[in-house]
């Protein structure tokens, strides 16, 4: 049995990045995938509980319970959601949108209309086709961390953690644990959930210590000053203002499901 015994048994999935580490640090049996790939196994009945990218509890929050009080979150520069580019964005004549994607591809679009008042049509990236000098490409998670370590010279990276909050005034949540509806002891899971969290958080520096492929520093600073890793008042209303965006563009429908959190 481990020390989160409420989550013993359960089939969980996580996000297979860097930001995560902290959330599933000392949890065993967890099936790592890319965000899209998780959102549809949660989707399918194939987990008990994920971490998600938000669009996914956005767009059915009859499905779902999520966890309060734990989530990946920005405010301010996140670092590793952005879109690369030479030219100027306003002379872009559309972005590669990242297949692993699910809610980021989404924050940019509110963005480049929302807050740079620019149609920047968002096209497929094809594996193996790198984007032309009036594309740009949007990267998330290790493969943008790579990428910006890759290409520090002769690129521009737009931040979308950095415009969004500079547009709101608030925080971004990318992503949230959830929970299918009709798991047994709910409230149970979703503390331990918490513990989990404020466990891996003290250990930041021990988990920064063993990244080998960026970097302790890199990760220290990456998961101490990019990402937040709190659901708080503050980052609720950035999810609540990113759900009025997606509705007012036509992403998503108008609900009036409210989201519900253990």
């Amino acid at each position: 049995m481990s020390t989160f015994e409420a989550l013993d048994g359960l089939r969980i999935g996580c996000v297979q990045y860097l930001n995560s580490r902290p959330l599933i640090c000392g949890l065993d049996g967890v099936q790592l995938a890319h965000p899209r790939v998780l959102a549809q196994a949660l989707r399918a009945g194939e987990l008990d509980a994920a971490l998600v990218p938000v669009f996914e509890l956005l767009r059915a929050p009859e499905e779902y319970v999520a966890v309060n009080g734990v989530a990946i979150a920005s405010d301010g520069p996140v670092y590793s959601v952005y879109v690369a580019h030479e030219r100027p964005l306003a002379q872009l004549r559309g972005v590669l949108g990242d297949p692993a994607s699910l809610t980021s591809i989404h924050l940019f679009q509110v963005l480049a209309k929302g807050a740079l008042g620019l149609d920047l049509p968002l096209m497929e990236a094809q594996p193996g086709r790198e984007p032309a000098s009036d594309e740009g490409r949007l990267w998330i998670g290790n493969q943008a961390i790579a990428q910006r370590l890759q290409h520090a010279s002769g690129m521009s990276f737009w931040d979308l953690g950095e415009a969004w909050t500079a547009w709101t005034g608030l925080p971004f949540v990318y992503a949230v644990w959830v929970l299918r509806r009709g798991l047994p002891d709910v409230p149970g899971v979703a503390d331990a959930f918490r513990m989990l969290a404020r466990a891996g958080m003290a250990r930041i520096p021990e988990i920064a210590a063993g990244e080998l492929e960026f970097g302790s520093a890199l990760a220290l600073e990456y998961l101490s000053r990019h990402i937040r890793f709190e659901l708080g008042s503050n980052e609720l209303a950035g999810l609540n203002r990113f759900r009025v965006e997606l509705v007012r563009r036509g992403f998503l429908p108008a609900s009036q499901t409210p989201l519900e959190f253990a």
